[in-house]
């Protein structure tokens, strides 16, 4: 079968097309990620913004990906986007734009929780089977999660206030580095003295496997306020204490879940890192040193397939094809977009968005 998938959660405006074939194995015939670029002036992303830069580039980016794909003239099986958790003009865009092209084709439209389709990127380009505990580190969300098959999530940890890459961001806006954070504090660490600044590492005492940033991002204003004016040096000093404290947090509570994960016999432990924040060389390292010293195996996506991206959406809209056959059309375009919908809530209302009966447009 052959999936278009169309992604626009925040200022990403992506379109794919992914073939999965008869033995499982899935082909990326097209990628296409029109980034926005109208947001920095503000510091993070504008919402209204997003949603109108989305309404004038979708339509031109879904073309672009089919015409790569050399899908123009027919061909598409069915049209996956993403129906939440986002921010909600965002969402409705892509939504309409995807229900649009299923009903003038007749073709299934598949809705697809953002969450889900990161969960299951490292399907893309790996053979990664089920069950793996999933390191998701995104600019909004910090969870782990054990993964039991598609539609099948348990949550067994969350931030309990901001999320790694809100950290990330916040840090290189204080720093007056600009946005995206991630790669702006990454750049910066690179020149710095990781070992400068004694930065706090949260939850050290906490039982369990949750999160928290806020602390750890009050020691770097604090810091920077005392050393203020702050020198380019400073900066890079900053950020490679403030990358290797949130590295070494992930690593340490990802560590405990690995503990407690229960591998079925003879099988062995895999680990999965998704989402923007996964690009991070500093977290990957401190994660690849966890799973070697446990004899575990890591899985993590290209970096092009860990931010926000499309292809991991028409994955995730196979796999449920796949495993539940085509939903009638009538009652996919009937959905309404979700500003926020868990990953791991009832499998039964996935396709409804909610509970059985699902929200109407």
């Amino acid at each position: 079968m052959t999936i278009l998938g169309i992604e626009t959660s925040c200022d990403e405006t992506a379109a794919a097309v992914l073939r999965r074939h008869g033995d499982g194995t899935t082909e990326i015939l097209s990628n296409i990620i029109h980034t926005q670029d109208d947001h920095a002036a503000f510091g993070g992303v504008v919402p209204e913004i997003a949603a109108r830069a989305h309404v004038e580039k979708a339509d031109q980016v879904v073309t672009r990906a089919l015409e790569e794909a050399g899908m123009t003239d027919g061909g598409i099986d069915a049209v996956a986007a993403t129906s939440g958790p986002g921010l909600i003009g965002g969402v409705m865009v892509g939504m309409m734009t995807a229900k649009a092209y299923a009903l003038s084709r007749a073709i299934p439209f598949i809705p697809v929780n953002h969450l889900e389709g990161h969960a299951l990127s490292a399907r893309l380009t790996e053979d990664c089977p089920f069950p793996y505990l999933l390191l998701l580190v995104s600019g909004g969300h910090t969870q782990l999660l054990r993964v039991d098959g598609v539609g099948r999530y348990a949550r067994l940890g969350t931030t309990i206030d901001d999320a790694a890459g809100e950290a990330f961001d916040k840090t290189a806006k204080l720093l007056g580095l600009g946005q995206p954070g991630g790669p702006k504090v990454q750049a910066a660490a690179e020149t710095g003295d990781a070992t400068r600044f004694d930065l706090p590492r949260p939850l050290l005492k906490r039982p369990g496997y949750d999160f928290s940033f806020s602390g750890l991002k009050t020691a770097v204003r604090l810091a920077a306020e005392e050393l203020a004016p702050l020198s380019d040096q400073d900066i890079a000093d900053i950020c490679a204490s403030f990358q290797r404290a949130a590295a070494k947090h992930l690593a340490a509570r990802t560590e405990r879940a690995m503990t407690d994960f229960e591998i079925p016999a003879g099988d062995t432990g895999r680990l999965v890192i998704a989402g923007g924040v996964a690009a991070n060389t500093e977290i990957r390292a401190a994660l690849t040193a966890l799973v070697d010293s446990k004899g575990w195996t890591l899985l993590v996506p290209p970096s092009k397939y860990c931010t926000d991206n499309a292809a991991m959406i028409a994955l995730a809209g196979a796999e449920h094809l796949v495993a539940e056959g085509a939903p009638p059309l009538a009652e996919t375009l009937a959905l309404a977009p979700r500003a926020r919908w868990p990953l791991d809530e009832n499998p039964e209302g996935r396709r409804h968005g909610g509970g059985k009966k699902g929200p109407k447009a």
